[in-house]
C-alpha cells in the first residue's frame, strides 16, 4: 500500500511569504523563514561554544535542527508581534494554546511513522530547557541584529526595540551568549570589503 501524500514540507516552505515585524515600518524585509536559518546558525554556534569554551555537554546538531523549526507554527499562525504576544498574561496564556494546537497540526501532516522523529523538534512546548535557553538567546540575537540593521539604513523606529533587546541580552546568564557578544557580532556593521579582509 503505498503511503499518502503528505503536504509538511510545502507548508513549511511558505514560511517564506510570512513577513516579521510586521507592526513596524521596515527598511529591510524579514521573512521567517530567512529569520529561522539564522536562529539556527547563530543557536548552533552558541552550543559549540558552550561545549568547547564552558565546558558544555549539549548536542549542537541537535540545538540546530530545533532552531530551524522553532518558528514553524507560525505558517499556521502568523508572526504575531512580541508587545502582542506577551501584553498580557491572558493573551499569552491564549497565544501558547493555539502554539501548541498548531504543533499538533503541523505533525499530523507527516507520515505516521515520522510523527515521533519531528516531535521533538515540532513540539517547542516540549524542549528540554537547555534547548529552550541556547535558541531562545539565538532568536534574541538575532532580532538584535536585525534591529541594528535598520538603525545602520537609517529607520530609527527599531532603536527602543534594539536598546530592550541588548539589554536583555547584556543580562543573559548564559556566558556563550556573552562570547558570542564580544567575538562575532561586531563585525556584523562592517562593510562587506572590511568582512573579506581589505
Amino acid at each position: 500500500m503505498a503511503t499518502p501524500v503528505s503536504h509538511f514540507f510545502a507548508y513549511i516552505s511558505r514560511l517564506r511569504w510570512i513577513r516579521r515585524w510586521g507592526l513596524m515600518r521596515n527598511a529591510i524585509e524579514e521573512n521567517v523563514a530567512t529569520h529561522s536559518w539564522e536562529v539556527a546558525t547563530i543557536a548552533h554556534a552558541l552550543a559549540l561554544i558552550r561545549n568547547r569554551e564552558f565546558n558544555g555537554q549539549v548536542n549542537a546538531d541537535r540545538i540546530a535542527t530545533a532552531a530551524l523549526y522553532h518558528d514553524a507554527t507560525e505558517v499556521i499562525t502568523g508572526d504575531l508581534p512580541t508587545p502582542v504576544k506577551y501584553h498580557s498574561n491572558s493573551m499569552r496564556a491564549a497565544f501558547s494554546t493555539v502554539e501548541h494546537k498548531a504543533e499538533d497540526e503541523l505533525l499530523d501532516l507527516l507520515p505516521s511513522g515520522l510523527r515521533g522523529d519531528f516531535a521533538e523538534y515540532i513540539k517547542e512546548s516540549e524542549w528540554p530547557a537547555d534547548i529552550k535557553a541556547i535558541i531562545k538567546a539565538a532568536d534574541r540575537l538575532s532580532a538584535w541584529f536585525k534591529c541594528q540593521a535598520e538603525i545602520n539604513a537609517g529607520n530609527t523606529e527599531f532603536e527602543p526595540a534594539a536598546i530592550k533587546i541588548m539589554e536583555r541580552l547584556q543580562t543573559d546568564p548564559l556566558p556563550e551568549v556573552h562570547y558570542f557578544l564580544e567575538v562575532f557580532a561586531p563585525s556584523y556593521s562592517q562593510p562587506l570589503d572590511h568582512l573579506l579582509g581589505d
